[in-house]
């Protein structure tokens, strides 16, 4: 495993749509092997693969029930109860807002053996997919946050960067 770096705002890719992945083999196990290791060496709770300038769509996400890699992730359902909560992002160092996102989803994704699978989540887990599905498109955090300043005291540093 190795350490990637993260790209920064400014660095054109991460405004870039990611592309499907067709194969899943060892070159890939590799990638998200790293992008774990990555994710974890900064603190992070999630990391898509453009924010380390591989434009595939894959990413990591540990809310602190393991690690879990989504390939080619769509999401199917959201619930109509929302969630606002203070995201940042490791490809934004030192930003963070007020983004509001549904408080449940359930995405479809394939695992690292090939094989589909439904994931369900809600509250943190929940966010983080959305924070990282929208990375896959070329959106960040930033482009939905709310103006509405965020106070420290609000700020879980548990929490981790979402991505």
């Amino acid at each position: 495993m190795a350490l990637r770096i993260v790209r920064t705002m400014g660095d054109e890719v991460l405004r870039k749509r990611a592309k499907e992945v067709k194969v899943i083999n060892d070159k890939l196990k590799i990638l998200i092997d790293d992008m774990i290791e990555t994710m974890y060496a900064e603190n992070g709770v999630g990391l898509a693969a453009p924010q380390i300038g591989i434009l595939k769509r894959v990413f990591v996400i540990d809310v602190g029930e393991g690690p879990i890699a989504f390939i080619n992730p769509e999401i199917i359902e959201v619930s109509e109860e929302i969630q606002k909560g203070v995201e940042g992002c490791l490809s934004i160092p030192g930003e963070r807002g007020y983004v509001i996102r549904p408080m449940r989803v359930k995405v479809k994704t394939q695992t690292i053996n090939g094989d589909e699978e439904i994931i369900e989540a809600e509250g943190l887990f929940a966010r983080a997919i959305f924070h990282e599905n929208d990375h896959l498109n070329g959106q960040l955090f930033i482009d939905i946050m709310e103006d509405e300043p965020v106070l420290e005291e609000e700020i879980d540093e548990n929490d981790g960067e979402i991505c």
